[in-house]
């Protein structure tokens, strides 16, 4: 078992080996952020005496239970703020110097973990003999609490514990992954949704240069940060709810977990997530890219041909809407916009839910992400573009490829459980995955994501804007969402006159 050792700058760690593929689980990376430490950005962890066992997940972030997680396979059954893990996957424990790459997961800020059963890295280790880190990262009030502005010096950066937490990750990469035969000058991160999210944050945040040397965003861009007087808002609201008095912000530490968690359930989605809190980060990152932040920064990005359907699908605001109420739903979404999108609408069709789709795909997803991706361009930075179209039959077709769709096509892990309630069973499957695993393991290995059995696969340029659409049979097309692009550059301009 001795090889299943090894030593990290903190301590010794033994982990396991199954199937060929060793697996170190729950392995400390900051200390944990309780107590005194809540809201704080994380410290690093205590070294240990003697050998630390490694083989089984650490406690997941404190979070709510929801049903579309528990549907994408997350498991909250061991949770605690004591949370700050994270796993490794390797071939070996030895001087070989593989590719690393770094998985931060989504789930809108506030939940999900590295432990779920998709994101595990068996498969990229023995298929692509890279070493994959999964990590756990501070969620909802515990990770982006903007108290800046509020409690002053001491909380200066508390909005952002969340991403501070991926950088002492990737800090703990840097230090130690050799030992488990990975290349700390080859690091990829990769991440879907909020984790492509906090990724387009990374690319902007100080703290975070020099740790990682390509990045891989699935549905998710530069886009999703708050500015710090919205942040300081939506803290002087939980704060309300929570009885805490401004001036006496230590409060916050007695507090219990649930009734912090409870507290947070009651603002709006997505009211918790990064803050441009002027110093851990100082600017939007889209502009600090614009500048150049990420100029060396080989970037693969992409997202699903129908990402918004999995949250409208089970809306029962759609549920037999009829005109009148379609286009209130319109109305209540885009506002004075509607026109706009009408004229665009062929044949003056009646709106449907179908364009609502498209449209809140297109706003939240892909034009955020041609948006990033035109920004590194212009840096001459090398940028792939992919779209994944490959359908899912579940629900009578519903969900077509909808949001999260792609992520054990990703991994491989088709075969985990629960995985088919998502994607159906047919074996099609298995010839979608094989190609996108391969695809991120060579973009990995070499910054090139192009494979055997792929369509050449262009460099995302402005004139051609071409994409590698995903799918039984994958093609390469050139700006596959014109039309929609159109409406929402459009949009954008309307909105910003």
């Amino acid at each position: 078992m001795t090889n299943t050792i090894v030593e990290s700058v903190y301590g010794k760690l033994q982990g396991e080996q199954i199937n060929g593929v060793f697996t170190w689980k729950g392995i400390p990376y900051a200390k944990p952020p309780v107590g005194s430490l809540r809201f704080r950005a994380p410290e690093r962890p205590e070294s240990w005496e003697g050998i630390r066992d490694v083989c089984s997940f650490g406690p997941v972030a404190p979070q709510s239970q929801r049903e579309i997680m528990e549907f994408f396979g997350n498991d909250i059954s061991n949770m605690s703020e004591d949370c700050l893990y994270l796993n490794v996957w390797s071939k070996g424990a030895d001087d070989k110097k593989r590719p690393v790459m770094v998985w931060i997961h989504g789930g809108a800020f506030v939940s999900g973990s590295g432990s779920s059963s998709w994101y595990d890295g068996a498969s990229f280790a023995a298929q692509g003999d890279v070493v994959v880190v999964t990590i756990n990262y501070r969620l909802g009030i515990f990770g982006f609490l903007h108290l800046g502005e509020i409690g002053g010096e001491e909380y200066a950066t508390s909005g952002n514990c969340g991403i501070q937490d991926q950088v002492a990750a990737l800090q703990w990469v840097q230090e130690n992954i050799a030992a488990f035969g990975g290349d700390p000058n080859n690091v990829t991160i990769f991440g879907e949704s909020a984790g492509a999210m906090s990724i387009g944050v990374l690319l902007g945040f100080p703290s975070a240069q020099g740790l990682f040397h390509k990045a891989i965003l699935q549905s998710g861009a530069a886009a999703n940060v708050h500015s710090s007087e919205k942040a300081t808002k939506i803290a002087g609201h939980l704060l309300a709810t929570l009885q805490v008095e401004p001036t006496n912000l230590s409060k916050l530490e007695e507090l219990s977990v649930e009734q912090l968690i409870q507290a947070a359930d009651l603002v709006p989605p997505m009211s918790l997530g990064p803050v441009i809190d002027g110093v851990s980060l100082p600017r939007h990152p889209e502009e600090a890219i614009a500048d150049g932040s990420a100029k060396d920064i080989t970037i693969l990005i992409g997202t699903n041909k129908d990402e918004y359907n999995i949250f409208s699908v089970f809306d029962p605001e759609w549920k037999n809407a009829d005109e009148t109420k379609v286009t209130q739903l319109f109305e209540k979404t885009f506002g004075p916009l509607v026109p706009l999108i009408s004229s665009y609408h062929e044949g003056n069709q009646p709106l449907s839910q179908e364009l609502y789709n498209k449209l809140l795909t297109m706003s939240v997803f892909t034009y955020p992400a041609q948006r990033l991706t035109e920004l590194q361009v212009k840096q001459g930075a090398p940028v792939w573009m992919y779209r994944f179209d490959w359908e899912t039959p579940v629900f009578g077709g519903a969900l077509k490829s909808t949001h999260a769709l792609e992520i054990p096509f990703v991994f491989n892990t088709l075969d985990t459980p629960n995985t088919e309630n998502f994607t159906g069973s047919s074996p099609e499957r298995e010839f979608v995955a094989s190609q996108m695993h391969q695809a991120w393991i060579n973009f990995a290995r070499n910054g090139n994501p192009n494979s055997e059995g792929l369509p050449e696969w262009p460099q995302y340029n402005l004139n051609d804007r071409s994409t590698l659409i995903f799918n039984i049979e994958s093609v390469v097309e050139n700006d596959p969402n014109r039309k929609e692009r159109m409406i929402w550059e459009q949009a954008t301009m309307m909105m910003k006159s």
